[in-house]
């Protein structure tokens, strides 16, 4: 399967009385905006705002983070079995805005909400702050349920992306990359004496308001599958969980999966990466062992030779990340763990909350618990209101002046488990 990426560099994001590309500003017609969030019921109000590098801007709670792009041509459309059938995906042209995003947010649907600060010491700690971000700040109707609201935003935040997405569609590319993942036996036949190597991209998929969608099915009800990396591109894989803010996958990140992008860059070089093996994350041992199994069993039947895992969350995932990484080595894979650790604001604690002796190569995205400080900002998009119950926030961590200090896990991507940030960890 092949996809060409276009990249449309977006420098800035303006209000304006059309939504545009021209030259590299993404103008945008607020009042289409509104209308596209309001036409869900179950949203009383939205306010959209603009939020640029380097501004002394913070946005509270975020739920999720999207990328504008659109489907020039090839099977199928962006987020398919969300907002377009169902149809594979991940071939053909696919633009996309880069450095424009939208980002959701509101009053909280769970106290795993996160924080983005766009200049500031902070900053340097979430992609987000690099990004020029369209702002949509909405506001559940009265006594709606936490799972309703989270859908409604959800939905809303994708249609926005689709929407200044197709504006995309027929501005040409500052950049194209070709992205090519052939059938299991062309691959393997095409480098022969390259190692083969796998992707095994775990979901978080632990209970409601802990989902992410694989073709529009909630991740816990699938089984192991494979899976073309460029179906990820497509939007094959969004995010609607509310897992800590410092190592939630976005929907941004599946659609940037930095795993996927380093992979085919050494593709044909030094190794052959074959193709992504998708499992989920489970809360019952039982199910924990089936999906585990059934990974192991994968890489079997394929003869990998190495595989990478990362996972999303921390504490109880950790046991499925174990558990991989356990019956991979067991069938004859070499294996390669990303996680973040979360060891205490004093660092003595475990870091992972589970462990294997044949977790023996792991990459380290930061820790967690590391309180910072986090000065005033003279603009707040969204609310604070909510700071001293999200996590990493505690009570009487937010000063009069609106500074706050807190732990790093209430930073959006701040040590997210799969390589998309700053931080890491190296022996001394």
């Amino acid at each position: 399967m092949k996809l060409e990426l276009g990249k449309i560099f977006i420098n800035d994001i303006q209000f304006a009385q059309k939504t545009e590309v021209i030259d590299s500003v993404l103008y945008v017609d607020k009042r289409e905006v509104e209308e596209i969030v309001l036409s869900d019921d179950r949203i009383k109000s939205v306010n959209v705002d603009i939020a640029r590098p380097g501004e002394s801007v913070r946005i509270a709670p975020v739920k999720d983070v999207i990328e504008p792009r659109v489907k020039v041509f090839g099977e199928g459309s962006i987020f398919p079995g969300i907002l377009n059938k169902v149809k594979t995906v991940g071939s053909g042209r696919t633009n996309a805005l880069k450095g424009a995003c939208v980002v959701t947010g509101g009053n909280i649907v769970a106290f795993q909400e996160g924080i983005i600060d766009m200049s500031g010491p902070i900053a340097q700690y979430t992609p987000f702050s690099m990004t020029n971000n369209l702002c949509i700040m909405m506001e559940p109707k009265d006594n709606l349920e936490a799972h309703s609201y989270e859908q409604a935003a959800r939905m809303a935040g994708l249609r926005v992306a689709t929407y200044l997405g197709e504006v995309g569609r027929d501005v040409e590319p500052d950049e194209v990359i070709v992205y090519e993942t052939k059938p299991i036996r062309e691959q393997i036949k095409e480098y022969p004496n390259l190692p083969t190597v796998a992707y095994v991209h775990m979901l978080q998929s632990q209970g409601l308001l802990h989902d992410t969608y694989y073709y529009g099915v909630d991740a816990k009800q699938i089984v192991p599958t494979l899976m073309y990396p460029t179906e990820i591109m497509d939007g094959a894989i969004i995010s609607g969980n509310c897992v800590a803010p410092c190592d939630k996958v976005t929907t941004y990140h599946h659609l940037n999966n930095p795993v996927i992008e380093d992979l085919y860059k050494r593709h044909g070089k030094d190794l052959n990466f074959v193709g992504v093996i998708l499992t989920n994350e489970n809360v019952f041992l039982m199910d924990k062992e089936r999906s585990s199994d059934m990974v192991a069993k994968l890489v079997e039947y394929l003869g990998i030779d190495g595989v990478i895992i990362t996972e999303e969350g921390y504490g109880n995932p950790d046991t499925d990340l174990m558990m991989n990484c356990k019956k991979c080595t067991d069938v004859g894979a070499d294996v390669v763990l990303i996680t973040d650790e979360f060891p205490g604001r004093d660092g003595k604690s475990q870091s992972v909350a589970d462990a294997t002796k044949e977790a023996d190569a792991v990459v380290s995205c930061g820790q967690g618990n590391l309180v910072v400080h986090f000065p005033a900002m003279d603009k707040i998009i969204g609310t604070l209101e909510y700071v001293e119950m999200m996590i990493g926030g505690y009570k009487g961590c937010l000063n009069e002046d609106g500074s706050m200090d807190a732990e790093l896990q209430i930073i959006i991507a701040s040590t997210i488990a799969n390589g998309y940030n700053h931080l890491t960890a190296k022996w001394y």
